[in-house]
């Protein structure tokens, strides 16, 4: 591929522009250092649950099936139900905003309020609904109460045919989830057991949905191989760059990073972006916030902070070139009060938006990185997830914490089950 997927430029996030909440240069540069000697032992070496991260781009043993799957999917049924929680449904859905007009309806079920999940019971229409349901170890339990319910409204609405409109992904070791598959004879693939939930995105897990809606899942995983060689060089990659950054602005006190975007088409990245890396770098008292930030709608409810509330914060602006692209907002001729925007499309007020708020971050004093995309197809997403994967993996690596689990949350795990056993 010829053209460079995006680019990212770190200048606004220095001291020299933004003053004293930027990270210092020298401080930056030892943490090149220590990245450039932390990542190629990373390639080399890598952990467990990094090697299938690695891996995914660049195969293609998996994918006639997945396609095959998919195809099934798209020309058999109206509706497509995803179950499952944090990256099960997630991944999906983050592909999914680059699906094609027309086709499968999606539905993403990542929660357990019964009223939500009544409607949606009540108006599916059945006979022509498939579930694709996740849970990597079988055992989550919002999962299997999901499963219950569109289950039991399987069995009730089609009782001759219901086990043909299941589809199961989970590790094939005989948890819940996989007995269930094999009782009831749906359709049922395996998980790779060392693949995190939030890292499974390039894989079944996310690309099976991907596909049903006319995503081209072969060149999501080209964008992600590109990415991936770019970062295993010898000379420092982006990503590493950017853990070098976030390494030197932590020293600076900054706690917080907002990932903004104007496009609606990345709002699964900016969610992706917070999964991984709260769950990955929030352990032993260390890690910043993440948080996703939508645009033009967000001018108008966070900007306020941002702009005059605490300097804790670093900012990515991910940007798209979107000028001239969408309808014209031209009035008509009566209208000259509104003369200004005569001329121009929704494209170019979104552009012009992204340049004001970057120029106007950086004049408050706010770090800034700017990536930027000349366009948003399926390469360019796929590098982007990479390249987030990447700059989590091996900032945990500076941070000399382990990226892929995430021990906390299980205590609650298990407390809820004692609440539901009457303890």
């Amino acid at each position: 591929m010829s053209r460079p997927l995006f680019s990212q430029n770190l200048d606004a996030a220095f001291e020299e522009l933004v003053g004293e909440a930027g990270a210092t240069r020298v401080r930056y540069e030892h943490w090149c250092t220590q990245a450039r000697a932390a990542i190629p032992a990373i390639f080399k070496n890598p952990p467990r649950e990094a090697a299938p991260i690695f891996n995914l781009p660049s195969r293609t043993d998996d994918l006639a099936e997945i396609e095959a799957i998919a195809t099934h999917i798209a020309e058999h049924y109206s509706d497509l139900v995803v179950v499952g929680m944090g990256g099960s449904s997630l991944s999906g859905e983050t592909l999914a905003h680059l699906r094609k007009q027309g086709g499968v309806k999606l539905h993403f079920v990542d929660n357990i309020d019964p009223h939500t999940l009544a409607l949606l019971v009540e108006t599916l229409p059945w006979a022509t609904t498939h579930f694709l349901v996740i849970s990597k170890s079988g055992n989550t339990v919002e999962t299997h109460a999901q499963m219950a319910v569109f289950l039991r409204a399987a069995k009730q609405r089609i009782p001759a045919s219901y086990s043909k409109h299941f589809t199961i992904i989970t590790i094939l070791n005989n948890n819940p989830l996989h007995r269930l598959a094999l009782a009831h004879g749906f359709r049922h693939l395996a998980h790779c057991a060392d693949l995190g939930g939030r890292f499974s995105v390039l894989s079944a897990v996310g690309l099976i949905p991907a596909a049903a809606v006319g995503v081209d899942i072969r060149a999501l995983r080209g964008g992600a191989n590109i990415v991936l060689a770019e970062n295993q060089g010898v000379v420092l990659g982006a990503a590493g760059e950017a853990a070098a950054l976030h390494m030197a602005l932590v020293e600076k006190q900054t706690r917080i990073q907002i990932l903004m975007h104007y496009a609606d088409r990345l709002t699964g990245l900016a969610l992706f972006h917070r999964q991984c890396w709260a769950e990955s770098l929030g352990k032993q008292g260390l890690g910043t916030t993440p948080i996703p930030s939508r645009g033009a709608t967000d001018q108008h409810s966070q900007m306020q902070l941002y702009l005059e509330g605490p300097k804790d914060k670093f900012f990515t602006s991910l940007m798209l070139d979107m000028a001239g692209q969408g309808a014209a907002i031209d009035f008509d001729e009566a209208d000259t009060a509104l003369d200004y925007l005569r001329g121009h499309t929704l494209g170019d007020l979104a552009m012009a938006e992204q340049r004001a708020t970057n120029a106007t971050l950086i004049k408050a004093g706010r770090p800034l990185r700017t990536i930027t995309c000349a366009v948003l197809d399926e390469a360019t997403l796929g590098g982007l997830l990479m390249h987030f994967s990447l700059e989590v993996g091996f900032t945990a690596a500076l941070m000399g914490i382990n990226a892929y689990d995430q021990p906390a949350v299980e205590a609650g795990k298990k407390l809820a089950l004692e609440y539901l056993a009457g303890k």
